[in-house]
């Protein structure tokens, strides 16, 4: 930068109308000079006063010109420096760093192909000039960053434009359309305060950018901070009537908008049918509102849990994890519906991810239920072998034992294979354990609250389902696992 930007000390020759006025040209000479000194001194501001100062007195002179430009280019007023470079070749086509600081300007500015040809000019001026050669080469290596980003827009691969924006900008920084380029595929990959920082720093420069109107706009939708974001697309609009991507973004944040708050009026009325269905149209709208989709996949879950669709709710909150794994609500829905339907494994997955972001007394409560669910569901569940509901009453227990104690005792089975004989004999011993537990009040307490029941002394590897049987049918005699033949004992029943 600094060696396209050196000024010149040399006075280019100057139109002969000039020379008649000797007095104006010693005078711009003078200011020619103390410009030259504070542009040594890195005083940009005062050698560019001092070098207007010149112009004005010889206006057709080019290295005056030259050398303003070479100061502007320092402060990074690139398209104020690009009109005195290009003055300054106009009134001077021989003036090599004149073309090659209109090249520099070009280049600055995003135009590579107009800067190859002011570099081109300076080579067909001086060969062998090794700047203009190098910048030449530097304009080309923008030209094809700028090809690959923008078939690499298309195919959606946004780090890779990022990339070539950023190598692009290494030689082209005042270039407000590579970094709105690269400002919208930051808000694409979800880097929205990177993407809100490039379009706000245009805005300053800038406050009337559409395009970097439009990217503050996108970031905010994509935060689903709809309203806002409206409003931004509205005066991106209002600068550039024509800007067809913030009109389809307004368009979409309004829609978006729209069905999201009617599913919630849905919703909050009972209409669950009619929520699924809003639900269903919002998530139509917009694939790329990461965020957005997220609460409305969480939704809908909701809703599938409100209308018994466990499975199809537990699908919903795993879209919506999918698209964003920082949201707790959407892990509490499924982990709930992972209760509902007995998964107590992935219930417990979930409720642990969650206490590990938000450590509250509700989410531990939450943890320790799961965890309690997941232990008990590893033992023998009881119910299920008596066929009978958790709120079963005495009666019921008792009836569901007599039914499945017949039905697997031993003897009747004794003509059956032995592989058989063993399955029904396993079947028989766990009706009596689960009738033990079931029809004493205490140990069902135990039981129910997840408690061991070793602790209250009994081993259930010991135990015998003959007595419980014969202290349930009575009777006289009896019989044993070892009785062989039909009628080997008789029911009697009270």
């Amino acid at each position: 930068m600094a060696a396209a930007a050196e000024c010149d000390v040399v006075m280019a020759a100057t139109e002969p109308e000039l020379l008649d006025d000797e007095e104006a040209k010693r005078e711009a000479e003078t200011f020619k000079e103390q410009g030259n000194a504070y542009y040594a001194k890195k005083d940009y501001n005062e050698a560019y006063n001092y070098y207007t100062k010149a112009i004005d007195m010889c206006p057709k002179n080019a290295s005056y010109y030259g050398n303003r430009a070479a100061t502007l280019m320092m402060l990074g007023r690139f398209r104020e420096a690009l009109g005195d470079a290009q003055q300054s070749v106009r009134l001077d086509d021989s003036f090599v760093r004149g073309h090659l600081r209109e090249g520099k300007c070009h280049l600055s500015l995003g135009n590579a192909m107009a800067a190859c040809r002011s570099f081109q000019r300076a080579l067909e001026l001086d060969h062998k000039n090794a700047q203009a050669q190098q910048e030449f080469k530097n304009a080309n290596a923008v030209m094809e960053y700028e090809k690959i980003a923008e078939t690499d827009f298309e195919k959606r691969d946004f780090r890779k434009v990022v990339f070539c924006m950023d190598r692009a900008l290494e030689f082209a920084p005042a270039c407000h359309r590579f970094k709105i380029l690269k400002a919208e595929c930051l808000a694409m990959l979800g880097r929205y305060p990177e993407a809100q920082s490039v379009a706000s720093d245009i805005l300053r420069m800038d406050s009337t950018n559409a395009d970097a109107l439009y990217v503050r706009g996108l970031c905010l939708y994509y935060e689903d901070c709809i309203e806002k974001a409206v409003q931004f697309f509205v005066q991106a609009l209002r600068m550039a009537p024509d800007h067809e991507k913030a009109c389809i973004a307004c368009r979409n944040a309004k829609a978006l908008k729209a069905k999201k708050e009617d599913g919630n009026k849905a919703f909050k009325e009972g209409n669950y049918k009619l929520a699924y269905e809003l639900y269903t149209e919002a998530l139509g709208i917009d694939p790329n509102n990461i965020k957005t989709n997220a609460k409305l996949y969480c939704n809908r879950g909701t809703v599938n849990s409100k209308l018994r669709k466990l499975d199809d709710a537990i699908e919903d909150c795993t879209n919506a994890v999918k698209l964003d794994d920082t949201y707790i609500k959407a892990y509490l829905r499924r982990a709930q519906c992972y209760m509902d339907t007995e998964q107590y494994e992935e219930a417990v997955r979930d409720y642990e991810k969650v206490y590990q972001t938000e450590k509250t007394k509700e989410h531990k409560q939450l943890l320790k239920n799961a965890q309690l669910e997941l232990k008990k569901s590893k033992r023998k569940d009881y119910y299920k072998i008596l066929g009978v509901d958790k709120n079963a009453s005495e009666d019921e227990i008792k009836k569901a034992y007599r039914k499945r104690a017949l039905m697997h005792h031993p003897d009747r089975h004794s003509g059956a294979s032995a592989e058989v004989q063993k399955e029904e004999e396993k079947k028989f011993k766990e009706v009596g354990e689960a009738f033990t537990i079931l029809s004493d009040p205490k140990k069902k307490t135990r039981y129910d609250s997840g408690q061991d029941l070793d602790e209250e002394g009994m081993n259930m590897g010991d135990f015998d389902p003959n007595n419980i049987f014969k202290a349930f049918f009575g009777g006289p005699g009896g019989f044993s696992f070892e009785a062989s033949g039909p009628g080997s004992f008789f029911f009697q029943f009270g």
